[in-house]
């Protein structure tokens, strides 16, 4: 990954074979941020993107392998127990034009990624919702 800072924004160029929510979590740490938000696209294989059932507070996944391009990575950064805190969510299409989407649970870049990435000033942190079922910003 290389990246350059414009002002409170970061551009962020993810290569082939890098992993999307690692390589942000690492350059996050890096940068110290503690809140922002980002969008981006690309291309991607090996991805898995799921959706929250909230009767059973539990997450399901799906695993997609052919290559896709990013129609939409967008999602915020905060921390939780003073750790970096990603919420991805992404929208793939195939060659046909079919499009899935959901929350990001990993994705490996198979031409290339670019995501800008906006720094807000503060810090927001999560906290795990047992009437909910998931980490909800905390205020």
């Amino acid at each position: 990954m290389e990246y350059r800072k414009f002002g409170s924004k970061y551009l962020l160029r993810l290569d082939k074979g890098e992993e999307v929510l690692s390589a942000v979590k690492d350059f996050v740490v890096k940068e110290n941020i503690k809140l922002g938000y980002l969008n981006g696209l690309g291309a991607v294989t090996d991805v898995q993107i799921g959706l929250f059932n909230t009767a059973e507070k539990k997450y399901y996944s799906n695993k997609f392998t052919d290559d896709y391009e990013i129609s939409s990575l967008h999602g915020n950064i905060s921390t939780m127990n003073g750790e970096p805190y990603l919420h991805l969510h992404m929208a793939i299409s195939d060659k046909e034009q079919n499009t899935f989407g959901g929350h990001l649970n990993s994705a490996t870049i198979c031409v290339t990624g670019e995501i800008v990435v906006e720094v807000l000033d503060g810090e927001v942190d999560r906290e795990f919702s047992e009437e909910i079922g998931i980490n909800l910003i905390k205020f």
